[in-house]
Protein backbone atom coordinates (compact mmCIF):
# COMPACT_ATOMS: atom_id res chain seq x y z
CA UNK A 1 0.00 0.00 0.00
CA UNK A 2 1.43 3.43 -0.89
CA UNK A 3 2.39 5.87 1.81
CA UNK A 4 -0.03 8.72 2.57
CA UNK A 5 1.81 11.88 1.40
CA UNK A 6 0.03 14.04 4.01
CA UNK A 7 1.23 11.92 6.93
CA UNK A 8 4.56 12.83 8.54
CA UNK A 9 7.34 10.27 8.17
CA UNK A 10 9.58 8.97 10.95
CA UNK A 11 13.36 9.11 11.08
CA UNK A 12 15.51 7.78 13.92
CA UNK A 13 18.89 9.48 14.34
CA UNK A 14 21.23 8.57 17.20
CA UNK A 15 18.35 7.01 19.14
CA UNK A 16 16.07 10.06 18.80
CA UNK A 17 12.86 9.90 16.79
CA UNK A 18 11.97 12.75 14.46
CA UNK A 19 8.97 13.29 12.23
CA UNK A 20 9.31 15.10 8.92
CA UNK A 21 7.23 16.17 5.99
CA UNK A 22 7.70 17.87 2.63
CA UNK A 23 5.30 20.46 1.25
CA UNK A 24 4.99 22.45 -1.96
CA UNK A 25 3.51 25.93 -1.78
CA UNK A 26 3.23 29.20 -3.68
CA UNK A 27 4.12 32.57 -2.21
CA UNK A 28 1.79 34.43 -4.54
CA UNK A 29 -1.95 34.17 -3.76
CA UNK A 30 -3.59 31.97 -6.34
CA UNK A 31 -0.45 29.94 -6.91
CA UNK A 32 0.29 28.88 -10.43
CA UNK A 33 3.67 27.78 -11.70
CA UNK A 34 5.34 30.93 -10.34
CA UNK A 35 6.79 31.65 -6.90
CA UNK A 36 7.06 27.94 -6.08
CA UNK A 37 8.54 26.80 -2.82
CA UNK A 38 9.52 23.39 -1.40
CA UNK A 39 9.76 23.12 2.37
CA UNK A 40 10.95 20.40 4.70
CA UNK A 41 9.69 20.47 8.29
CA UNK A 42 11.44 18.39 10.96
CA UNK A 43 10.24 17.90 14.53
CA UNK A 44 11.91 16.01 17.39
CA UNK A 45 9.28 13.82 19.05
CA UNK A 46 8.40 15.28 22.45
CA UNK A 47 9.96 18.69 21.78
CA UNK A 48 8.08 21.94 21.21
CA UNK A 49 10.26 23.41 18.48
CA UNK A 50 10.69 22.45 14.87
CA UNK A 51 12.95 23.16 11.92
CA UNK A 52 11.57 24.41 8.63
CA UNK A 53 13.97 24.40 5.69
CA UNK A 54 12.64 26.42 2.78
CA UNK A 55 13.75 26.28 -0.86
CA UNK A 56 12.24 29.15 -2.87
CA UNK A 57 12.58 29.29 -6.64
CA UNK A 58 14.74 32.00 -8.13
CA UNK A 59 17.44 32.60 -10.73
CA UNK A 60 19.57 29.43 -10.80
CA UNK A 61 17.47 27.89 -8.01
CA UNK A 62 15.30 25.09 -9.27
CA UNK A 63 12.25 23.67 -7.49
CA UNK A 64 9.38 21.61 -8.94
CA UNK A 65 6.98 23.74 -10.91
CA UNK A 66 4.92 20.89 -12.33
CA UNK A 67 6.99 20.30 -15.42
CA UNK A 68 10.29 18.42 -15.62
CA UNK A 69 11.27 18.12 -11.92
CA UNK A 70 9.83 15.58 -9.51
CA UNK A 71 8.16 16.38 -6.20
CA UNK A 72 10.71 17.27 -3.53
CA UNK A 73 13.60 17.81 -5.95
CA UNK A 74 15.67 20.96 -5.44
CA UNK A 75 18.73 21.91 -7.45
CA UNK A 76 21.20 24.69 -8.20
CA UNK A 77 22.06 23.07 -11.53
CA UNK A 78 20.81 20.35 -13.82
CA UNK A 79 23.48 17.91 -12.61
CA UNK A 80 23.24 17.92 -8.78
CA UNK A 81 19.94 17.65 -6.94
CA UNK A 82 18.71 16.88 -3.47
CA UNK A 83 15.49 14.89 -3.06
CA UNK A 84 13.64 16.03 0.06
CA UNK A 85 11.64 12.78 0.19
CA UNK A 86 14.80 10.72 0.88
CA UNK A 87 15.64 10.06 4.55
CA UNK A 88 19.37 10.46 3.80
CA UNK A 89 18.78 13.95 2.45
CA UNK A 90 16.67 14.86 5.47
CA UNK A 91 19.43 13.66 7.78
CA UNK A 92 22.12 15.57 5.84
CA UNK A 93 20.08 18.78 6.04
CA UNK A 94 19.40 18.23 9.76
CA UNK A 95 23.08 17.63 10.49
CA UNK A 96 24.06 20.77 8.62
CA UNK A 97 21.40 22.82 10.41
CA UNK A 98 22.67 21.50 13.76
CA UNK A 99 26.22 22.46 12.79
CA UNK A 100 24.88 25.99 12.25
CA UNK A 101 23.08 26.28 15.57
CA UNK A 102 19.71 24.53 15.32
CA UNK A 103 18.75 22.77 18.56
CA UNK A 104 16.16 20.01 18.01
CA UNK A 105 14.96 20.37 21.61
CA UNK A 106 14.67 24.16 21.36
CA UNK A 107 11.56 25.90 22.69
CA UNK A 108 10.44 27.39 19.37
CA UNK A 109 10.57 26.90 15.64
CA UNK A 110 13.38 27.89 13.35
CA UNK A 111 13.23 28.63 9.63
CA UNK A 112 16.32 28.39 7.45
CA UNK A 113 16.82 29.29 3.81
CA UNK A 114 17.57 25.84 2.37
CA UNK A 115 19.87 27.19 -0.29
CA UNK A 116 22.38 28.15 2.43
CA UNK A 117 22.55 24.46 3.39
CA UNK A 118 22.39 22.98 -0.11
CA UNK A 119 26.09 22.58 -1.01
CA UNK A 120 27.07 21.21 2.42
CA UNK A 121 24.12 18.78 2.49
CA UNK A 122 24.93 17.62 -1.04
CA UNK A 123 28.52 16.95 0.05
CA UNK A 124 27.28 15.04 3.13
CA UNK A 125 25.02 12.92 0.88
CA UNK A 126 27.89 12.11 -1.46
CA UNK A 127 30.19 11.21 1.46
CA UNK A 128 27.55 9.00 3.11
CA UNK A 129 27.08 7.08 -0.13
CA UNK A 130 30.71 5.97 0.08
CA UNK A 131 32.95 5.03 -2.81
CA UNK A 132 31.55 3.27 -5.83
CA UNK A 133 32.29 -0.46 -5.96
CA UNK A 134 35.21 -1.51 -8.15
CA UNK A 135 34.17 -2.92 -11.54
CA UNK A 136 34.21 -6.70 -11.80
CA UNK A 137 36.85 -8.14 -14.12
Amino acid sequence: MPRNPKKARRLVVDGHTYTWSVRHSHSRPGGGARDCCESLTVHLTGARGHLRIVFREGPGRLVPTGYWMVSGEVSLSTSDSLYLHEPGTVRALMEEARARGWRPDGPSGMEIDGWTLFEAALLRRKESAGPLPAPQA
